[in-house]
């Protein structure tokens, strides 16, 4: 697919991204969905109307950010609007939009929220660091630490973090804080 070169219509279409992904994004994954994965919008059309349709209102950046990374989420300025406009995106983009959301929506959720990360111990061994993050805040939810023998399961580790962070969260609050 190519990219849309009407400033307009490809300010619906990161709404329209908003709107069907339904979850805040970080301004990398913006990026990516728009710019590397689809082509839609060119890379740095994309920034300056991230920073536009920011100003406007129809995206917001929230306060409580405590990451290096800058997340937005749709305003209801945005969904109004997009609920009007949407069909000035072109038929094909549409349903390519709600197909790759139906698609990767758990993806990008559990990129930006489940996060892992490694390092070297003295004596040989790795420590791997798995957390889970609260939406829009950044701030841990749930952290764990685990030591493994080679970097190979460091990194396993860290790809079955992604995959099992959720089921894992929610077995262990259960048998901590909850009452049977």
């Amino acid at each position: 697919m190519e990219f849309v070169h009407d400033a307009v219509v490809n300010k619906f279409i990161i709404l329209f991204i908003f709107e069907k992904m339904d979850i805040a994004l970080t301004e990398s994954s913006i990026l990516e969905i728009c710019s590397i994965q689809n082509q839609w919008i060119n890379y740095m059309e994309c920034v300056q109307l991230l920073a536009s349709l920011k100003d406007s209102e129809f995206i917001v950046e929230p306060d409580m950010i405590s990451s290096n990374e800058r997340w937005y989420k749709l305003t209801v300025k945005g969904r109004e609007t997009i609920g009007m406009f949407y069909t000035r995106i072109p038929e094909s983009i549409r349903n390519a939009i709600v197909k790759f959301a139906v698609d990767n929506k758990l993806l990008y959720k559990r990129n930006q929220e489940y996060k892992s990360n490694y390092y070297k111990n003295k004596d040989g061994s790795y420590t791997v660091e798995l957390k889970i993050l609260e939406p829009l805040t950044a701030e841990s939810i749930f952290e764990v630490k685990i030591k493994t023998d080679t970097r190979h399961n460091a990194i396993l580790a860290g790809k079955r973090w992604k995959e099992t962070a959720a089921s894992l969260y929610q077995k262990i609050y259960a048998k901590i804080v909850e009452e049977e």
